[in-house]
């Protein structure tokens, strides 16, 4: 009897559990229901995307932060913003996979920025390839230069691999996140109300104007910005061209390396993207680059460029050519001037460029993301515009040391790589090489530099200086002679007069003495 009474006991119990979780669930269905119909209500209806405040004044919105731009820049943003609980609304204007023939090598410094907002996974499964340093060619001579990666775990190095892939890849990640959603359109304005940025008017993909309302804005739109003019002072200068190839099933000389030539009249770059392909820019200086249409481009890679390369890459090279996938890309460089503007914040290329001769602008993009990360961090509230704009100040020195060695570095080098008929410009040069050359400190420092794994500016300018003086030795020993020592004097006026402009208009207060900016102690705003 007893069992009897037990065994009705579980059946009812069963039933009134499965009747209670069948209740519980339609009511969770229903509610999901109406939020999927609300969001995309919210999405696809300008009208009810912007929530007014009841007493007229002002906006409130579904969003914390709009980025513009689903770059390198704008998906590890957008993808480290919404791992702290923001609600990110990225814009991109093409969610396709990009096709670019810059922005293929990370340097190991900006691999250590992608684990620290963690995104290293991004660059597995895209056939990325490990580089662990450069190798050096001139005049019939090489030197390999190792990056300095004794102190560091297994697996830290640089990364190379196609553009696309990486980007595509940090996209996915940042679109799991379930407060990130990533909209295809294109930003035509910025919305402004009594000088403080309140977000963007966009253009769907199907055409629809709308506007996304949001109390911080941060445009990462690249190179190409267009919205940079009312947030910086865009002093954009173009030293060169790259001419872009790749070669297919070829072996470099020095495995897992990029290999940079010194060649006339500036450097040809070669590095693996794939383990089947290796990239090869080929540097042109100034604006203009022969006319791929008409076959001028073929004949200048094959008479004037091919000859320089090392006789292993050669045929590939030709071959490389002869398939006529010739690409080219203007090579940019612009000072980050901003114009702090409540509501707003550029990053990325949009923001700040350098020659991409040393591989450094996702290395600046990822060390800007994660000091803007920390410094955002304290903050629950972002919508006291002008308080934000006057802390966030502070972003902009913050980033200097490592952003501006990086940026020196490349221009800098640019300079001294490229031929020259001036004598003490071409005795720079060859004193260059022979340094790096050297091998120990000699080599390891200005690797480090540009590495990203020491960024310090005053080692930069030290190392600098240190080739000019071994240049100086060179040319007055054993016996110094009039002209010698003429050249001498030339070649260290030459230096100051390559380094000391960039340094100027990096700003040398912020990139040398950042403690004496009074925006660097500036406490987050009380929420």
């Amino acid at each position: 009897m007893t069992v009897v009474i037990d065994k009705h006991n579980v059946l009812v119990g069963t039933f009134f559990a499965f009747l209670f979780l069948y209740i519980l669930s339609q009511n969770i269905w229903k509610r999901e229901k109406i939020r999927k119909r609300t969001t995309l209500k919210i999405q696809n209806d300008s009208s009810v995307s912007v929530l007014r405040h009841e007493n007229g004044g002002g906006f409130s919105s579904a969003d914390d932060v709009i980025v513009v731009g689903a770059g390198v820049a704008g998906a590890a943003l957008a993808y480290t913003l919404g791992k702290d609980g923001r609600r990110v609304h990225v814009i991109e204007r093409d969610l396709k996979e990009p096709d670019r023939i810059v922005g293929e090598l990370l340097q190991p410094g900006g691999y250590l920025k992608l684990i620290e907002l963690g995104l290293e996974d991004c660059v597995e499964e895209i056939d990325a390839q490990r580089v662990l340093g450069y190798a050096l060619f001139k005049d019939g001579k090489n030197t390999r230069l190792s990056y300095p990666l004794g102190k560091f775990h297994a697996d830290v190095s640089g990364r190379s691999f196609h553009n696309g892939r990486f980007i595509q890849r940090m996209r996915e990640k940042a679109a799991t996140l379930p407060n990130v959603r990533l909209e295809q359109g294109t930003v035509t304005s910025l919305l402004e109300e009594d000088g403080t940025v309140k977000g963007v008017q966009y253009k769907t993909k199907d055409g629809q104007e709308l506007k996304a309302y949001a109390p911080l804005t941060i445009v990462c739109d690249g190179c190409f910005s267009n919205l940079r003019r009312s947030l910086c002072n865009p002093k954009v200068d173009v030293p060169s061209c790259f001419v872009g190839l790749i070669l297919e099933n070829c072996q470099l000389p020095f495995e897992n390396h990029g290999h940079v030539i010194l060649a006339d009249p500036s450097p040809i770059l070669f590095y693996p993207i794939s383990s089947t392909e290796v990239r090869c820019l080929v540097d042109v200086p100034g604006q203009k680059v022969p006319s791929i249409a008409n076959g001028e481009m073929a004949n200048y890679l094959k008479n004037m460029v091919a000859p320089q390369i090392p006789s292993e890459l050669r045929n590939a090279f030709i071959s490389a050519i002869d398939k006529g996938n010739i690409r080219t890309m203007p090579n940019r460089s612009m000072p980050a001037e901003p114009h702090p503007t409540p509501g707003a914040l550029l990053m990325g290329d949009a923001f700040n460029m350098r020659h991409p001769l040393t591989g450094g602008g996702m290395t600046v993009a990822l060390s800007d993301i994660v000091v803007l990360r920390d410094l955002l961090k304290p903050l629950c509230d972002l919508n006291d515009a002008a308080s934000l704009t006057k802390y966030l100040e502070s972003f902009y020195t913050l980033r200097k040391p490592v952003a501006s060695t990086i940026n020196t570095l490349a221009g800098a080098l640019y300079k001294v790589f490229s031929a020259s008929s001036d004598d003490a410009r071409k005795e720079m040069r060859e004193a260059c090489f022979d340094y790096l050359s050297l091998g120990g400190n000699f080599s390891a420092g200005p690797v480090a530099l540009l590495s990203g794994l020491n960024p310090r500016p005053l080692s930069l300018v030290l190392h600098f200086f240190a080739v000019a003086v071994y240049g100086v030795g060179r040319l007055l020993l054993p016996f110094p002679s009039p002209k010698r020592m003429w050249i001498g004097a030339r070649l260290i006026s030459s230096a100051s007069g390559i380094i000391f402009p960039i340094i100027k208009a990096e700003g040398v207060r912020q990139m040398f003495f950042p403690a004496t900016i009074p925006a660097v102690y500036r406490a987050p705003p009380v929420d």
